[in-house]
């Protein structure tokens, strides 16, 4: 018998202290240092120290997640988790998607703010006529800004292409997750394992035409981190949506293998249904994101 079909404790269990926490704190502060010295020596002909410092960070939080999520799946499949705390667990996957949809909403603020009012301002648009004569009297308020003051030309990213194509791959992913939390709730394990076997190789390939449109960027489109404020807003947005696109992979791939180690029941499988809420809001932010930065 699976072991979370055992009875379930009715005490709120405590776990013991965890220095996972602390650990995860540090890579991050280690791939922030990494990413902020990456990006100062992007355009710079010298050796990039960043990516050394950002990898490293990268590999302590690969490792942080295993281990943790090791910890957790053993106490879950131990019969520790009551009913309490898995009230708690869900209510702890909703707050944190929420703090993600406000990340979000401040980065696509960003993007409102230059585009519907510094770019007006700067092109004299109210009582701004000398901010334009002053700071750029050649300036032309239009969006996206392919030319910055220095005289850097670059082209704007075209929404068909491998940006269309990425959307169809997520969109399609999100379609196949449903189909296979369906399976698990109706209890059919070889179309379980297939749907979410689907959903996994999607995601993995939206993440390889991400880098591919990346390339295509920078060597072809000349699109950079010091090509104005629309290579940076680009940028700033799609990669922070491409991290949480590489986390959700994370999370279905050891879904995958739980599901492949029998580890869900149709009454039991919370780790599965929050992997699946964190993956369909991905799909969410990026058909907002393709809308608003590739299309308008």
């Amino acid at each position: 018998m699976n072991s979370e079909e055992n009875h379930k404790p009715q005490n709120y269990y405590v776990p013991a202290s965890s220095i996972w926490p602390l650990v995860g704190a540090i890579a991050l502060f280690i791939i922030a240092i990494g990413a902020a010295t990456t990006v100062r020596f992007a355009s710079s002909d010298e050796n990039n120290v960043g990516l050394p410092i950002l990898f490293f960070g990268i590999s302590i939080l690969l490792f942080m997640l295993f281990c943790w999520f090791r910890d957790v799946i053993k106490e879950s499949m131990q019969g520790l988790y009551s009913k309490q705390l898995s009230h708690s667990f869900k209510l702890g996957m909703l707050w944190f998607i929420f703090s993600e949809v406000m990340f979000f909403v401040a980065l696509f603020g960003v993007l409102f703010y230059l585009r519907n009012l510094s770019i007006p301002w700067l092109g004299g648009e109210g009582n701004n006529i000398m901010t334009h004569s002053v700071l750029w009297a050649d300036f032309i308020p239009r969006w996206p800004l392919t030319e910055t003051p220095s005289g850097v030309q670059t082209q704007a990213m075209s929404w068909y292409g491998l940006p269309l194509i990425n959307t169809a791959i997520l969109v399609t992913s999100s379609i196949t997750l449903h189909y296979a939390h369906h399976a698990l709730l109706k209890n059919h394990r070889k179309l379980l394992t297939a749907f979410l076997t689907v959903t996994v190789l999607l995601g993995f390939t939206f993440l390889f035409f991400q880098a591919e449109e990346y390339i295509h960027a920078y060597q072809e489109l000349a699109l950079r981190f010091d090509s104005g404020v629309y290579g940076n807003t680009f940028y700033l947005l799609t990669g922070f949506h491409g991290m949480h696109v590489t986390l959700g992979v994370i999370m279905l791939t050891i879904m995958l293998f739980r599901t492949m180690a029998d580890h869900f029941t149709p009454n039991e499988h919370f780790a599965f249904a929050a992997s699946a809420w964190y993956w369909h809001f991905v799909d969410v932010v990026w058909i907002i994101l393709f809308i608003t930065v590739y299309i308008l």
